[in-house]
């Protein structure tokens, strides 16, 4: 969760008999101990396709939270470095940050705060424990149509797939337009691969087409569509049904 590293005594061993030194945590080395610590998390921490994506020979972060490029935005302390080495791009120079603020801290200088999300009730207690800030909530104008179900529970992931794959076959079957959400550029390519496998036409939204992200989501919405996205189509997504579709038992 932390993203962190910690070399054994073996591995200490070998850096030191591989780099030439006595002690890889003496001042004198605490540079070279760094590198190789941001080396370690770039290669078994940091995922192509997961938190990063390969795009004209650059390294761009995928925001965890929305899916999305975080074009201009590098990891700092040498990190990004260490995963354009990986990938075997150019290494380009590393930004210094001049100042830096939670966002926390950054909200509290305002006097006013106010703000409306569809999430907030869940962390109504951080909110006022931070913040100061009450949390409430506002009904629906028209009651709730969504339906949810208890979790199904697979013994594997492959398993999990092969029935998520069978709930899109049945449902494309009548026509009826299917969203899949996955949590990763990786995840998504790889339902993308099961579904060609089964000649089902389909659109595929992530971090790496999302030029096509406008058009992609207009026909999501569409008798016989299946669409597999990333948390791109999270977020402020409107896709539009039309009563043929509603007949159908809507979007699934």
């Amino acid at each position: 969760k932390n993203r962190s590293v910690l070399i054994t005594e073996a591995g200490i061993a070998k850096a030191e008999k591989l780099f030439g030194v006595e002690n890889l945590y003496s001042l004198d080395n605490a540079i070279l101990a760094h590198q190789l610590d941001q080396a370690l998390k770039a290669h078994n921490l940091f995922e192509k396709d997961v938190h990063y994506v390969l795009r004209n020979n650059e390294v761009i972060i995928v925001d965890e939270f929305t899916g999305r490029l975080s074009e201009g935005r590098r990891f700092s302390e040498g990190l990004h470095q260490a995963l354009e080495a990986k990938e075997n791009v150019k290494i380009q120079e590393e930004s210094q940050t001049l100042a830096d603020i939670t966002f926390q801290n950054y909200f509290r200088m305002y006097n006013k705060l106010a703000g409306m999300t569809g999430t907030a009730q869940t962390e109504a207690t951080e909110f006022s424990q931070i913040y100061s800030l009450d949390v409430i909530s506002i009904p629906t104008n028209i009651p709730i149509k969504r339906q949810d179900k208890d979790d199904l529970i697979y013994k594997t992931q492959n398993e999990k797939f092969k029935a998520v794959i069978e709930e899109i076959k049945k449902a494309n079957a009548k026509g009826q337009p299917v969203l899949v959400g996955t949590a990763s550029i990786e995840r998504s390519e790889v339902f993308h691969n099961m579904l060609v496998k089964e000649k089902i036409p389909h659109h595929v939204l992530n971090a790496k087409n999302h030029e096509q992200e406008a058009l992609i989501i207009q026909d999501a919405g569409k008798k016989g569509a299946v669409t597999i996205a990333t948390n791109m189509a999270g977020r402020g997504v409107d896709i539009k049904i039309d009563d043929e579709i509603r007949a159908l038992g809507g979007l699934y």
